[in-house]
């Protein structure tokens, strides 16, 4: 289920979502909180089309707002390749026209998504560097060991696709914080990602990073700007350390906006 910060994460996404958008949803609750507030929108005529099916889509095809009507491929279906969800999802699901299941390589073809116009990819991550590298699989556990913790799946697929259509987003979401095995608050937002973890997205493929702090744009800018702006959407407790490591680097300069 959302969490508080999956719902105010989800709440500054609906910010960017327009009628006609077409929306791609990851895994988890932060994208099922997107799903929900959508259906209690005033949003028209939005499409569907993602590698998963979930809960959310059933939600916004009932209410209406999604109805895959300006769609310029699978119009009036939601297409998708597996769905993972409740019985009443699956029971949605059962002979319904409203969806269309294909094959992994046509969902996942930036070629095709970028064929939609207004798309909105959004996914989760688990952390996201000063260089705007991004971590969604992994995690370096105390000893050092480092572990993955899920596939990278379409993420990138998505991200690609969607910069690539007509008037396209893609969000990468994360909470501004965790708590470790220890009890510590730890930020997700970090100087570097440590030894052992994976890149899931490249700095250069990064567009919109979104935590509860708020959204930030990366698209062509330069390394202290993105480490700027990332730092302006962490957790208050640690911005002050990250510029530290910032300036340490070199990345920014306290000339800039602090």
């Amino acid at each position: 289920k959302p969490s508080r910060v999956d719902a105010l994460i989800a709440g500054h996404m609906m910010n960017y979502i327009r009628d006609g958008s077409c929306i791609q949803l990851g895994i988890g609750g932060m994208p099922n909180a997107v799903g929900h507030l959508i259906a209690e929108s005033d949003l028209r005529d939005l499409g569907g089309h993602t590698e998963m099916f979930v809960d959310a889509y059933v939600e916004m095809i009932e209410s209406g707002r999604m109805n895959g009507s300006r769609k310029s491929i699978d119009r009036y279906r939601c297409a998708y390749t597996f769905s993972i969800g409740s019985r009443r999802m699956y029971d949605f699901m059962d002979n319904n026209p409203a969806v269309a299941s294909y094959p992994v390589e046509y969902t996942n073809d930036p070629a095709i998504i970028a064929r939609l116009d207004n798309f909105v990819s959004i996914n989760n991550a688990v952390s996201i560097d000063l260089f705007s590298q991004v971590n969604a699989e992994s995690v370096v556990y105390d000893d050092g060991t480092p572990g993955q913790i899920s596939g990278n799946g379409g993420m990138l697929d998505f991200i690609m696709g969607s910069q690539w259509a007509k008037n396209g987003k893609s969000f990468i979401c994360l909470a501004s914080t965790y708590t470790d095995t220890a009890g510590r608050v730890q930020s997700r937002i970090v100087p570097t990602l440590e030894p052992g973890t994976i890149v899931t997205i490249p700095r250069q493929m990064v567009d919109y990073v979104a935590t509860e702090w708020g959204v930030a744009r990366l698209t062509a800018c330069p390394a202290w700007m993105r480490a700027e702006k990332l730092i302006g959407i962490a957790h208050p407790d640690f911005r002050e350390g990250l510029i530290q490591e910032a300036e340490r680097m070199r990345i920014w300069r306290r000339s800039n906006k602090r």
